[in-house]
Order: C-alpha cells, then sequence, then structure tokens
C-alpha cells in the first residue's frame, strides 16, 4: 500500500493507473476504522482495479469543537487493518492540503440537509459535502462507497454529484451491525460500559415499533435522549445521544 499526504503525488500514480487502463474506486474516511469501512473497502476492491482510501479528519462537518477534540484517532492500527485488506492507496492529507482557501468557499444544499441531523447540527452538512466535492475532484474515481448507516448523507452526496454533473458513481453499502445489531460507528469506542450495554436498544426499538411516537416513548424510557426519531418514504432514521455520545441510524419500514 503506497501512502501518500500531497495531492500532486498522488494524482501523478493515478494518472498512470488510468493510462493502463484501471478503473479507480475511492472510500473516503474519518479513521478510527471498523468492519463497516473495512466492507466498504472490500466492495471497491470487488468492482474496480485500484482502490484509494482516504483518512482525514475533517474539521468542518464538527458543530461541536468538544465533538472533534474527541474524536478517536488511531493511525497506525488504521493503516494495518487497511494493508490486510489489501488496500492500493491511502490518502492522508493535512488541514492546508485539503483547506488552502481556509474553507471560504463551500458547498451548501437547501433542503434535505436542512432536515434530520440538519436541524441539530448546523453546517455539519455544509462541511461534508465541501470535503467529498474537494476529494473527488483530488481522486477522479470511476466508483465512490458510502455506508447506508448515513443514509441523509449518502443522499447529499447523490444528489451533489448529480446537480454538478460529476462522473463519480456513488454506490451505497448496507450497514454493517454487531450480532446485537448495533450499527458499527467509529464512536461506540467512546460509549462507556453501561451505555455500550444499552446501545443495542437503539435498532430493536427503531425497527419494531409500530409508530415514531412509540418509537421515542421507548428510547426515553430506556434512558436515551432523542433528538429524532423520523419516517420518510419506505425508512425510518433516529438520532439519540446516550451516555453523552449521538448515535444515528436509520431502517427500512
Amino acid at each position: 500500500m503506497q501512502t501518500i499526504k500531497e495531492i500532486t503525488e498522488l494524482r501523478k500514480f493515478l494518472r498512470n493507473e488510468r493510462l493502463n487502463g484501471k478503473t479507480i474506486g475511492f472510500v473516503p474516511t474519518m479513521g478510527a476504522l471498523h468492519e463497516g469501512h473495512l466492507a466498504l473497502a472490500r466492495r471497491c476492491q470487488s468492482e474496480n482495479d485500484v482502490t484509494v482510501v482516504s483518512i482525514f479528519v475533517n474539521p468542518t462537518q464538527f458543530n461541536d469543537p468538544a465533538d472533534l477534540k474527541n474524536y478517536p484517532v488511531i493511525l497506525r492500527e488504521d493503516t494495518i487493518k487497511l494493508v490486510s485488506t489489501g488496500v492500493d492507496y491511502l490518502f492522508l492529507p493535512e488541514y492546508e492540503t485539503i483547506y488552502p482557501d481556509k474553507f471560504t468557499f463551500y458547498i451548501d444544499e437547501t433542503d434535505l440537509s436542512k432536515e434530520l441531523c440538519g436541524i441539530s447540527r448546523p453546517g455539519h452538512f455544509r462541511g461534508v459535502l465541501t470535503v467529498v466535492m474537494k476529494l473527488l475532484n483530488i481522486v477522479g474515481a470511476d466508483r465512490a462507497y458510502f455506508g447506508e448507516k448515513d443514509y441523509q448523507q449518502y443522499r447529499l452526496i447523490n444528489g451533489m454529484i448529480e446537480a454538478f454533473f460529476m462522473e463519480t458513481a456513488i454506490i451505497p453499502v448496507p450497514t454493517v451491525r454487531e450480532e446485537s445489531g448495533l450499527a458499527l460507528s467509529s464512536r461506540n469506542s467512546l460509549l462507556d460500559e453501561d451505555s455500550r450495554k444499552r446501545a443495542p436498544l437503539f435498532f430493536g426499538i427503531l425497527s419494531s415499533s409500530e409508530s415514531c411516537s412509540e418509537a421515542r416513548m421507548r428510547l426515553q424510557e430506556n434512558g436515551f435522549f432523542v433528538d429524532y426519531v423520523t419516517d420518510i418514504g419506505n425508512r425510518r432514521f433516529g438520532a439519540v445521544i446516550l451516555g453523552g455520545i449521538r448515535l444515528i441510524d436509520n431502517v427500512q419500514i
């Protein structure tokens, strides 16, 4: 696996790959990798000749400075996992590399990004869309892979691709869960012991409740602070806070 920090160097390698007729797949991450991320990488490998993974903890998508400060950073462990998975290139840019403009230019969506997580996390999706736009322009991948756990994010990124006539195909990958049903997330590692035991109830209640109001009531009875539980189309979205840690999930209904 080649580890690269500079845009010009990564583009040089990928240009040579394209000249050799190879397709390029891309998995953008913020690190603290778990089996969900590795499932994205494996899917990417199965559908492309070359797999690029980026690790960049994007500060512009954190509306809470404490959340950014506490985000787990375990680069050595992440690198070992990616090497064992067979990833070809790891892109590790610095803030100045991604934001030479100091975030004076950005992508802002005015509809779906103002719902669900967008209500309690103002500016979050502005940061997400901007960094994804930059990374896609850098890598120029044929396909990019995103997990369905962040379904609102997937919808917004796919919409951005269509709105700006970009050529990268956005591929959704089903949520990877523990046997308990809990969706894998880098934030799970921040849960204290008691919260870790209760966290699987989130998925169970979200899936089994007859209505959103029932789900909210059951979650609150089990010690969750409920940000939202909302049905949109055939999908139920939920966001909760447990032990000070925000968790999100969605299920088909």
